[in-house]
């Protein structure tokens, strides 16, 4: 089975991200391996700064995954701030990072209609920017997903379905 590595793009613990990552990976546990990362240990971005423990921790989660999945809220039209904190400290060096060749799929969530289509598109941009490969598929997004959470995870069987629909390929994809 691969192993897939959840980046959240929130850090609350009960964010409608970590609801719809916790049931993403719950429905999908028999297709794959799931772990989640921890993006909010990880200091400021600095180049400066060549041995932080947990900067080598996420650089070495993301290295051993054999693909990503993002779940990402969308603030103010884009990406939040502390996912690309942790994209830019897993983006070096440029061009050769862990992030190259790597497989990655993008799921959006958003307290309003549109389910985070813009933060979507953004990610997309930036880890296309990195030389990832994001996988091409329908976009996966969760309107209203505020609303949609119950005991920590998503309750919405339709996105629920539709989302492991699209992601199944990309799991088989990995194998």
């Amino acid at each position: 089975m691969p192993d897939i590595l959840i980046i959240p793009g929130s850090l609350r613990q009960m964010s409608s991200s970590r609801a719809t990552a916790r049931a993403l990976s719950q429905r999908l546990e028999a297709q794959a391996n799931w772990s989640i990362a921890d993006i909010g240990t990880l200091p400021h971005y600095n180049a400066d700064v060549t041995d932080n423990p947990a900067v080598a921790a996420f650089v070495d989660q993301v290295g051993a995954a054999d693909g990503i999945v993002f779940v990402s809220p969308e603030y103010n039209y884009s990406v939040p701030g502390v996912l690309k904190n942790a994209i830019d400290w897993a983006s070096r060096p440029a061009f050769a990072s862990v992030f190259r060749d790597k497989p990655c799929f993008v799921v959006s969530v958003s307290g309003g209609a549109l389910g985070g289509v813009r933060a979507q598109a953004h990610l997309k941009y930036i880890l296309n920017g990195m030389l990832a490969r994001v996988f091409a598929a329908k976009e996966v997004v969760v309107p209203n997903a505020n609303a949609k959470v119950a005991d920590g995870l998503l309750n919405d069987p339709d996105v629920l379905a539709f989302a492991e629909a699209e992601i199944m390929p990309f799991i088989d994809s990995l194998a």
